[in-house]
C-alpha cells in the first residue's frame, strides 16, 4: 500500500495519552487491566535518550537512565523509564520506530523544581516490527507537546536535556565518544581577531614558565592532531559536562599536548580542527598525564614537549580561546605545515607490529558496527563501538583490513560506504600469525570520507594525489561486483594451533567452560561481540539448503519464520553465488539441488566413522569395509553416514548423539541464520537503506527508518554445527558459513595451507577448496557440493577439538553464533596428527613434532 492511500485509510482515535495525562491527575499512577483494548493503549517509539543517572545513597542504581519520547499520532510525550525496564533498551528490544503498549505509569513531580514533572513507564510490551502509527506520521516534531495542566514550563524543560534536570546533557545512546545534542555547537572564527603577536609565549620556554610563578604569555600555535572525546562521568559526580579532549598543538619552536575540559567541549570541540590556528590567553599549564596514548609525531621533525600540557578551562582561570581565520594567518608566523605518513598496501607487509602510518584507499567492504567490551573499565561506560572496513590503493591485490573504532565523528563513521575515499590517520599495524597484517584505529585517529575531504591538509599530499589520479581509470563496475555491506565477519582467522594464553588479554581468545558459554550468552547486549573457544565435539551437523529472503519487518514479525527454532531457516550467505535480480536463479539452483541430493542418495553409502591413513583410497576402503561388513546394525551404519532429513537435507550425527541428547543438562539453539548475518551487495539506489541497516539502531525515528526496503537476496546454504561440551553436559549450536570463493570479502588474508575438502578440512580452514587444491579464480565454481563435504562428516567421531565462536547480540531475541573455523586441527593429509591429539590443543605450548610435522 502507498503512502497516499495509507493516509486516507487512517481514522483517528482518541488520544490515549492525553486520557492517561487526564488519570493520572486524580490517582498515583495508572495500570491497563485485561478487559482494555490494547490497541488503543498501544504508542510509538520515536526517542530513545540515555543519560548519567543519580546516586541514591542505599539503592544499588543503574549507571544509565533512559528518556523515552512517544506518540500516540495526536501528540507526543517525554517519559521516564523506569530502570527495572532498562534491559529491553539494552537488548534493542525497546526502540525507535516499533509499538510499545504501556500496561502502568505514574507521574513524578520533581520535588526541588516547581512546576516541573513528567510520566515515568513502569511496565510495557514490546510488539514486533515496524511501527503501524507511525506509518501516518509525516512530521513528529509538529504534533504537540502533552504537559499536564499547570506544568506548561516543563514544554521548555524537555527540549534537549533529561527529565531528571541534575543532569544537564544527553549522551550517544550505543556510546559516549559521540557529541550528542544542541549543545555541541561549531564555534564560528572571530572576524577580526585583535591579536598581539608580538608577545607571545613559544612552546619551547613554556617548561621554564611553569617551574616560575610568572603568569604565561598568549600561545599562537596551529593544531596538527585532534583526538577523539574522551567522556569521564561516574555516578555521584557533580560536574556537569565531565568531558576532555586532546589536541597535538606546534609552532616553530616544538609540540606540546593541548586538553579542552568540561563545557569548553561541547563549545569548541567540532570547531577545532586540524590545521586550525588558535590564539590563547589565560591557559595553565599542568603535569603531563602519563598512563595516555601518544600519537607518534616524529615525523615533523621539530621537538616533542612531554612533561606537562597546556589546559584549557571555563574557570580558573577563564581561558580565552580565538580561532584564527585561514585568510588571517601570516607566512611570518613560521608556523609548520601539518603533515602525514601514508602508507599503501604494498608497504604495510614490511611495517613492524605497532607501527604507525595513516591510510588512503577506495572502500570495497563496510561491516556492520559492533560493540566490545572494554578491558579493565572502572567507570560506567563499559562498551567501544567499531565496524570492519576493505579499502584498496591499486598497489597490492589485497586490500587494506580496518577495524574501526567510533571517532567522534559520528556522520562520518556511520556513513563510509563502498566506492567512497576512505582517509584515516594514526592507524596501528597489527602482525598476525596465520593472517594478512590488519590497521586498527587509536584515541588519534580520524577518519574522512567522500564529501568530508574539502579543506583538508592532507588533499595536496603526493600519495593522496597518486592515488586520485590512478583511480581514475577504475570503473565503478568494477568495484560494485565485489562491495558488500554488512553481516558477519571477523579478523584475524583463527590459528592453526590453539594457544591458550597465560593471561588474559585484548587480542586473546579466551578459552571458556562450556557452562560459562551459557553465562555469556544471557549476558550479551545489543550488537555486542564477543570471540570465545570451547573444546569439545562435534556430535551433529546438517545442511540448510538455500533460501531468499527479503527484509524483515523487525524482530519476529509475522511473514518472517522463526530462525530460533531452525525450521524454514532464510538465510543469505554473503558468499552468494546466484545473481539476486535474475527469476530464473532460483531455479537453476533447485535444480542442481536435485542432481545433487540424487547423487547423495547413490553415495551415501560411502560414509563411514574410521579416518583412514590414506586419503587417495578413501572411497575403495568405505566401499571394501562397507562389503564385508554387511551385518552391521542398520542404526549403527546409519549414525556413521549422512542422513536425508526431508526435503534437500543433509545430516550427519555421531555414533553417541541419540543417547547424548537424553543426558545433556543444556543445548543451546543458536545455530540458525539470521537477517543481519548476512552481508549485502552494495548499489546506490540502496545504499542508504543498506547503511542503515547496518548502523547501530538510531536513537531517534526518522520516516527514513521505517520506508527502508532491503532487496530479496538467495543463500547457497550453510552448516548448522552441534557442539558437544568436553564434559558431555552442554551443547551449542553454531553456524558455519563457509568460504567458496578467493574474491569475496571474508577469504582476504585467508592463510595458504593444504585442503582435501573434507568436513574436518573446511572446519579447520573456513573454507571449500576447488578440486584438486586449484586457488584461481576461473575455477573456483566448481568446488565440492555439500554432499561430497557430508559425506566425509564420519572423521569427526571422538575427535576433541578447540571450537572457536563469534557470537553476537542481533537485537530483540537473536543471538548469533557462528563458528568460523577449528583450532588445533592439522589439515596435512600426511600427518600421523591427523586427529588432533590432547597434548596439541590444550597445553599452552602445541606440542613439537605437530610444529614439526605440519607448520
Amino acid at each position: 500500500m502507498d503512502d497516499t492511500s495509507s493516509t486516507s485509510n487512517f481514522i483517528p482515535r482518541p488520544s490515549f495519552l492525553r486520557r492517561a495525562m487526564e488519570q493520572l491527575s486524580t490517582r498515583q499512577y495508572l495500570q491497563l487491566t485485561e478487559e482494555e483494548d490494547e490497541a488503543a493503549a498501544s504508542v510509538a517509539v520515536i526517542a530513545v535518550q540515555r543519560y548519567l543517572c543519580e546516586q541514591s545513597e542505599g539503592e544499588l542504581r543503574e549507571s544509565y537512565c533512559y528518556d523515552v519520547t512517544v506518540t500516540d499520532g495526536m501528540c507526543r510525550a517525554k517519559c521516564s523509564l523506569h530502570p527495572s525496564l532498562n534491559h529491553l533498551v539494552h537488548s534493542n528490544n525497546l526502540r525507535t520506530g516499533s509499538d510499545i503498549i504501556i500496561t502502568q505509569c505514574s507521574f513524578v513531580y520533581n520535588e526541588r523544581t516547581v512546576g516541573h514533572g513528567y510520566i515515568c513507564i513502569k511496565e510495557i510490551r514490546c510488539t514486533s516490527g515496524k511501527s503501524a502509527l507511525l506509518s501516518h506520521v509525516r512530521d513528529v516534531s509538529s504534533l504537540p507537546v502533552l504537559v499536564k495542566s499547570g506544568m506548561e514550563r516543563s514544554t521548555l524543560l524537555q527540549s534537549d536535556i533529561p527529565l531528571q534536570l541534575s543532569r544537564k546533557h544527553y549522551l550517544s545512546l550505543w556510546n559516549s565518544e559521540y557529541p550528542e545534542g544542541d549543545m555541541w555547537i561549531s564555534a564560528p572564527s572571530s572576524r577580526d581577531p585583535v591579536l598581539d603577536v608580538n608577545k607571545i609565549s613559544l612552546i619551547n620556554n613554556l617548561e621554564s614558565v611553569f617551574r616560575s610563578t610568572c603568569k604565561p604569555l598568549p600561545l599562537l600555535v596551529k593544531i596538527i592532531q585532534k583526538s577523539r572525546l574522551r567522556y569521564y562521568g561516574k555516578l555521584g559526580s557533580k560536574i556537569d559536562f565531565p568531558y576532555q579532549a586532546y589536541f597535538e598543538v606546534a609552532d616553530q619552536s616544538g609540540i606540546m599536548s593541548l586538553v579542552l575540559w568540561n563545557e569548553l567541549c561541547p563549545q569548541f570541540y567540532n570547531s577545532l580542527n586540524v590545521g586550525t590556528v588558535l590564539y590563547i590567553q589565560n591557559y595553565a599549564l599542568k603535569l603531563s598525564y602519563s598512563n595516555r596514548s601518544r600519537p607518534k609525531m616524529d615525523h615533523y621533525g621539530i621537538k616533542t614537549f612531554t612533561s606537562i600540557e597546556i589546559c584549557l578551562n571555563a574557570r580558573n582561570p577563564t581561558s580565552i580561546i580565538t580561532v584564527v581565520p585561514p585568510k588571517n594567518v601570516q607566512p611570518q608566523w613560521s608556523l609548520p605545515d601539518v603533515s602525514y605518513r601514508f602508507a599503501t598496501r604494498s608497504e604495510i607487509e614490511t611495517l613492524a607490529n605497532n607501527a604507525v602510518c595513516d591510510v588512503i584507499g577506495l572502500v570495497t567492504f563496510v561491516g556492520r558496527v559492533e560493540r566490545i567490551k572494554r578491558k579493565g573499565n572502572l567507570g560506567p561506560e563499559k562498551y567501544w563501538s567499531f565496524r570492519w572496513v576493505h579499502a584498496i590503493d591499486g598497489t597490492s591485490e589485497h586490500p587494506f583490513v580496518l577495524e574501526l573504532f567510533s571517532s567522534s565523528q559520528p556522520e562520518i563513521f556511520g556513513s563510509i560506504y563502498p566506492l567512497a575515499y576512505l582517509v584515516c590517520t594514526q592507524m596501528r599495524v597489527c602482525q598476525v600469525e596465520g593472517s594478512l597484517p590488519y590497521l586498527t584505529s587509536s584515541c588519534e585517529t580520524e577518519i574522512f570520507i567522500t564529501g568530508y575531504h574539502k579543506g583538508q591538509p592532507y588533499k595536496n599530499d603526493p600519495t593522496v594525489m597518486n592515488l586520485m589520479q590512478r583511480n581514475k581509470t577504475l570503473k565503478d563496475n568494477m568495484v560494485l561486483d565485489k562491495a558488500a555491506v554488512g553481516g558477519h565477519y571477523c579478523y584475524p582467522h583463527a590459528p592453526r594451533t590453539f594457544t591458550q594464553p597465560v593471561a588474559e588479554t585484548f587480542e586473546q581468545v579466551p578459552l571458556v567452560a562450556a557452562s560459562d558459554l551459557k553465562k555469556e550468552l544471557e549476558t550479551l547486549q545489543y550488537r555486542e561481540h564477543k570471540k570465545v573457544a570451547i573444546q569439545g565435539h562435534i556430535s551433529a551437523i546438517r545442511y540448510v539448503e538455500e533460501s531468499s529472503m527479503a527484509e524483515p519487518q523487525g524482530h519476529g514479525s509475522k511473514g518472517v519464520p522463526d530462525v530460533s527454532t531452525g525450521d524454514h531457516v532464510v538465510s543469505d550467505v554473503c558468499d552468494a553465488t546466484l545473481s539476486v535480480n535474475s527469476p530464473s536463479a532460483p531455479s537453476e539452483q533447485a535444480s542442481v539441488r536435485r542432481k545433487r541430493t540424487m547423487k547423495t542418495r547413490n553415495t551415501a553409502k560411502s560414509s563411514v566413522n574410521s579416518v583412514p591413513a590414506k586419503r587417495g583410497a578413501r572411497n575403495a576402503e568405505v566401499e571394501r569395509e562397507l562389503q564385508e561388513d554387511e551385518g552391521d546394525s542398520e542404526s549403527r551404519r546409519q549414525s556413521l553416514q549422512p542422513q536425508n532429513e526431508g526435503h534437500g537435507m543433509l545430516a550427519w550425527e555421531s555414533s553417541g548423539w541419540s543417547r547424548q541428547q537424553q543426558e545433556i543438562s543444556v543445548h543451546l539453539r543458536h545455530g540458525a541464520l539470521h537477517h543481519d548475518s548476512i552481508s549485502r551487495s552494495f548499489t546506490l539506489d540502496d545504499k542508504n537503506a543498506l547503511l542503515r541497516w547496518s548502523n547501530l539502531h538510531p536513537m531517534r525515528w526518522t520516516p527514513e527508518q521505517s520506508a527502508d526496503v532491503l532487496p530479496v537476496t538467495v543463500c547457497p546454504g550453510y552448516y548448522q554445527v552441534t557442539i558437544l561440551g568436553i564434559n558431555k553436559k552442554i551443547a551449542v549450536d553454531a553456524a558455519f558459513l563457509p568460504i567458496v570463493h578467493s574474491s569475496k570479502h571474508r577469504a582476504v588474508g585467508l592463510p595458504p595451507g593444504r585442503h582435501d575438502n573434507t568436513m574436518l578440512s573446511c572446519l579447520s580452514s573456513g573454507f571449500l577448496c576447488p578440486p584438486g587444491g586449484v586457488t584461481s579464480s576461473h575455477s573456483e565454481e566448481s568446488h565440492h557440493g555439500p554432499e561430497d563435504i557430508m559425506a566425509t562428516a564420519g572423521e569427526l567421531e571422538d575427535t576433541h577439538l578447540v571450537c572457536v565462536l563469534d557470537i553476537c547480540h542481533l537485537g530483540g531475541e537473536e543471538v548469533e553464533v557462528t563458528c568460523p573455523s577449528l583450532c588445533g586441527v592439522c589439515v596435512n593429509p600426511d600427518c600421523v596428527h591427523r586427529s588432533p591429539l590432547p597434548s596439541c590443543v590444550i597445553q599452552s605450548v602445541p606440542s613439537a613434532r605437530c610444529v614439526l610435522l605440519c607448520h
